[in-house]
């Protein structure tokens, strides 16, 4: 059972987990999971936003580009695996839901699927994006995150519920 929470109620856990493990972000249809271990939980525009960035190279930047709604999935400490899978192999030649026995969910609030393993979920639709500019970023963030000079792709996510599995 899902019941709605709030957003102050989940910051701290998610932002924990974010820098722990990571959590996962999931497009796409069939979904497909990636874990982040960067984003950011905020207010923007008189929205609650969740931002996570995306590297062109991954196939997850494609469904991102795709879609309209994503959702964000904080998941228990016994998915380390999980987490690890979905932060090294690709969708492109992976089927991640299948081989981490994952069990999406249509979601309740927008057109994207959210992992029915997570304690709390967030579904958010897509505000805005941009793709991280060197000419304005820390030339010491540039050296030690992008030699290959693969900016990502930042999402600004409206969230439209947050959601902790009871």
């Amino acid at each position: 059972m899902r019941r709605e929470t709030d957003f102050f109620d989940v910051f701290r856990e998610t932002l924990d987990k974010l820098d722990g493990e990571g959590i996962l972000v999931v497009a796409g249809d069939p979904p497909n999971p990636m874990t982040i271990g960067w984003g950011t939980l905020g207010y923007i525009w008189h929205k609650q936003i969740i931002t996570v960035l995306v590297r062109p190279t991954r196939y997850t930047f494609g469904l991102m580009e795709a879609a309209r709604d994503f959702s964000v999935c904080v998941l228990p400490d016994q998915f380390a695996r999980t987490l690890a899978i979905c932060g090294t192999r690709s969708g492109r030649d992976t089927d991640k839901i299948k081989l981490c026995d994952l069990h999406p969910q249509k979601g309740l609030k927008s057109d994207a699927h959210f992992l029915a393993e997570s304690e709390i979920h967030f579904e958010c639709r897509i505000v805005h994006k941009h793709r991280l500019d060197p000419a304005t970023l820390d030339p010491a963030i540039i050296k030690r995150h992008y030699p290959p000079r693969d900016f990502h792709m930042v999402y600004y996510g409206e969230i439209l519920g947050i959601f902790r599995n009871e």
